[in-house]
């Protein structure tokens, strides 16, 4: 059973990514869920997800320093970070500090499911 958290400070974009992960092959997972990067990296140390689905743009803390805390704990970590359309040099700077793919918004549910089964195997 995969455990996967979900990051993103819009509630109705979890739920969405929520959703589409147990309608389509995940619904045994256990979704984990934060709304800021302080509370994703708390979140990522208690659980130990198989995977992280993050915003780059939060309060508190963003998704890229977050990525970063969280890679500096585990360096195996697999995260997938989201932006929306326009933050091209986010996204660069999120694969370079460790983000396995990212996840433009709006969300096509094809596109996360692809992303998620890629990463998870």
């Amino acid at each position: 059973m995969a455990k996967i958290l979900l990051v993103d400070d819009a509630a109705f974009m979890r739920m969405m990514v929520k959703d589409t992960l147990t309608k389509n092959g995940y619904g045994d997972a256990e979704i984990h869920e934060a709304s800021d990067g302080l509370q994703a990296v708390e979140k990522y140390n208690e659980v130990k997800p198989d995977l992280v689905i993050m915003d780059i743009t939060m309060p508190n803390m963003d998704g890229l320093e977050a990525l970063k805390a969280i890679r500096g704990n585990d360096p195996n970590a697999k995260v997938v970070m989201c932006s929306a359309m326009g933050q091209e040099a986010m996204v660069i700077d999120a694969i370079k500090s460790g983000a396995k793919d990212f996840i433009v918004k709006p969300f096509k549910p094809d596109r996360i499911l692809k992303t998620v089964k890629a990463v998870l195997g």
